[in-house]
């Protein structure tokens, strides 16, 4: 199985700051799937450059594509617009959860713009870019992701 996880960061992409989200997300996911092979990138926050990688990845059979970063309110971040060029189905269920959530430990986390969705079985989540809200968000996920993975690929039904 092949997952993925894109860092969004303008200051990461320039050697500015170190990215510790996309790492977090990696090592959480390895925990849960140790035999899947996991890509990995890093972009800056340009629209374009987001969603081909997203596309990249679902055109080479990706279960799952996180992305770390961009979500927020600055005028920078475009993972959202970017996610959305890619989809074809939106779960808004999977942000509301990951909001929620965040929300209970940081009224913040109403902030974020995140989405996730299908394209086509590959499903593809926006994860805050700091490494808490990458941290917290993904295990708010992790007890959902392996039915909604076998559901996307069509090896799950919902009876």
């Amino acid at each position: 199985m092949l997952l993925a996880v894109l860092t969004v960061s303008d200051r990461c992409s320039r050697g500015l700051a170190q990215d510790t989200a996309g790492p977090a997300a990696v090592a959480l996911l390895r925990a849960r799937w140790p035999a899947a092979k996991i890509a990995t990138a890093l972009v800056p926050d340009e629209e374009d450059q987001i969603a081909a990688q997203l596309e990249g990845w679902a055109a080479h059979g990706a279960a799952l594509i996180l992305t770390a970063g961009g979500t927020g309110l600055s005028p920078r971040d475009r993972t959202p617009e970017a996610t959305r060029r890619v989809l074809e189905r939106e779960a808004p269920g999977l942000a509301e959860a990951m909001r929620a959530r965040g929300a209970e430990k940081n009224l913040r986390a109403w902030l974020s713009r995140g989405v996730a969705g299908l394209r086509g079985s590959t499903l593809i989540v926006n994860l805050p870019g700091s490494l808490r809200g990458t941290e917290e968000s993904l295990q708010v996920l992790l007890p959902l992701l392996e039915h909604a993975l076998d559901t996307a690929a069509g090896r799950d039904s919902h009876v």
